[in-house]
């Protein structure tokens, strides 16, 4: 099966593409490469055509297709999909992987004034949304964040006989990319995974910073990969990596480290100060946008089995909410809190409570915090489950297929 053969719906993201279908803002479509960008907006552009919209007037390029040559600076290209539009109605434009055009937001600026154009936008950097794009058109995009599979679309791609806790034990391991997700042997997936790394090494990041040691990038994402969801400090890792890899310096550390968040390799969670309503600036810690890549560096190395279900909690939390950040009250840490307008939220995350002192530490933290707003316990326990003073306890596998 190729990856055009694996194309699997996802519903949340079709949903989105419907709501703004038609208003009067760009729909920038942001992600990790391979996470389902182009797959999605294949799928929208399907549904277009089932309810009518005529194929004139849809005009999908994808930049990196070698199909067709199209124009990658700005004047060129706008002339160039201008020529291909179809008077008297609504056109609806896609450029995929537009980081490729030089000056695209002047593009797609021009695009977007015109009244005949709905546009939508992907792209694999987050540069996207901090380069001129954001500030030439603030109020005039709004963004979907695409991440690799969630726990229930995974688990939809899987045979009917596996059960959801060998579908987790996967995940876990092999990630949510949903090409990986159809592949059963184990050095198909570490093949296929560690493609999609180089290609973004090569294609993405080599090509922005193009000083770059691999060698010592690799080393830094390896220990990345094997220390997630650990309070990090950029000095701390460069003292760490002394021990046992390559010098590194903190600079180039934290160089590296900007260029693996910029592809969405890599996710940095903030700590923030509950008890005073205040970000900090230090012990952040970092999470792989996929867990795949952790057995593309280190293989069925076990690691911190915590730390590993804490990534994907943390991913699925990105996918629920605008912001998770690290939160602090007192000496105490919350895994996440989440600030969210219809009510922030707590959660704590342990593979087993089942202890009595690992229960009371894990609820140590929530308890201290002042306010009403909801908080959870979510351990992979199937006795226990209840309420804790008002603190709810969930199995994590029912939280993750129940939204």
């Amino acid at each position: 099966m190729s990856e055009e053969d694996s194309m699997i719906d996802r519903p949340a993201y079709m949903d989105w593409l419907e709501r703004w279908r038609g208003k009067d803002v760009i729909k920038v479509v942001t992600g990790l490469r391979r996470c389902g960008k182009s797959t999605v907006l294949k799928l929208f552009r399907e549904r277009l055509l089932k309810q009518g919209v005529s194929p004139e007037r849809i005009i999908a390029i994808n930049f990196e297709s070698l199909d067709e040559n199209y124009p990658t600076e700005a004047k060129p290209l706008y002339d160039h999909i201008v020529s291909r539009l179809t008077p008297g109605g609504i056109n609806y434009v896609f450029l995929d992987e537009i980081q490729h055009v030089h000056e695209f937001e002047r593009a797609a600026d021009g695009l977007y004034v015109r009244d005949d154009v709905d546009l939508y936008l992907t792209g694999s950097n987050a540069d996207l949304l901090s380069s001129e794009l954001a500030t030439r058109l603030t109020g005039r995009y709004v963004e979907l964040r695409m991440l690799p599979l969630s726990f229930r679309e995974y688990r939809g791609t899987r045979p009917a006989t596996e059960s959801p806790e060998q579908s987790f034990n996967r995940y876990l391991l092999y990630g949510g990319l949903p090409y990986a997700a159809t592949l059963d042997d184990d050095q198909d997936i570490a093949d296929y995974l560690g493609g999609v790394f180089n290609t973004i090494l090569v294609k993405d990041i080599a090509l922005r910073h193009p000083r770059i040691n691999t060698n010592a990038f690799n080393d830094v994402a390896s220990f990345l990969a094997d220390n997630a969801g650990n309070i990090t400090s950029i000095k701390g890792m460069a003292d760490a990596m002394k021990q046992t890899h390559r010098g590194i310096s903190p600079t180039t550390v934290g160089e590296y480290i900007t260029a693996l968040c910029e592809n969405y390799l890599l996710f940095r969670a903030d700590r923030y100060d509950i008890k005073r309503k205040a970000y900090l600036k230090t012990l952040e810690k970092y999470y792989l946008g996929d867990p795949g890549f952790r057995f593309w560096f280190l293989g069925k190395t076990g690691g911190d089995l915590g730390h590993r279900v804490e990534n994907v909690v943390y991913l699925e939390l990105l996918r629920r909410y605008r912001f998770v950040h690290i939160g602090k009250v007192g000496t105490t840490e919350v895994d996440f809190y989440t600030p969210d307008p219809n009510g922030d939220h707590y959660y704590q995350v342990s593979p087993s409570a089942m202890d009595e002192g690992t229960l009371t530490r894990e609820l140590r933290p929530l308890k201290t915090i002042g306010d009403n707003h909801p908080k959870t316990l979510l351990t992979m326990d199937r006795v226990g489950e209840g309420d804790h003073a008002g603190i709810k306890q969930v199995n994590i596998l029912d939280w993750l297929l129940g939204e």
